[in-house]
């Protein structure tokens, strides 16, 4: 059996830009995509700790050390610029695998620069 787990959080990035227009996805800056291991076109969620709004879209890489978390396409309707928001990524596993595990949680700064 397998079960699914949070494999990588970037915890309290803020919103930059919200795109109604664009195609859909989430901008992320590809170094917090490094950091936390969240892979370009992986399906990740968003939470928005403003206004409780979750969606599920798939990241996109922003230019590195931009600070940019851009909301596309009608997922912008989900957010404000400056929102508070939680990008989970998930992964299946094996039980016992699942019991050793241990995410990447990534927490960032008001900037969007990870916190060391």
């Amino acid at each position: 059996m397998q079960i699914t787990l949070m494999r990588a959080k970037i915890h309290r990035a803020v919103v930059t830009q919200a795109d109604l227009n664009y195609e859909g996805s989430i901008s992320i800056d590809s170094a917090l995509l490094e950091l936390s291991g969240i892979l370009e076109n992986e399906m990740v969620d968003v939470l928005n700790i403003n206004n409780g709004e979750r969606f599920t879209t798939y990241a996109i890489k922003a230019p590195k050390d931009s600070g940019e978390i851009k909301i596309n396409g009608a997922a912008a309707r989900k957010v404000q610029i400056n929102d508070p928001i939680i990008i989970i990524a998930y992964g299946a596993m094996a039980i016992e695998e699942a019991k050793k595990f241990q995410p990447k949680v990534i927490l960032v700064n008001n900037q969007n620069i990870a916190i060391k």
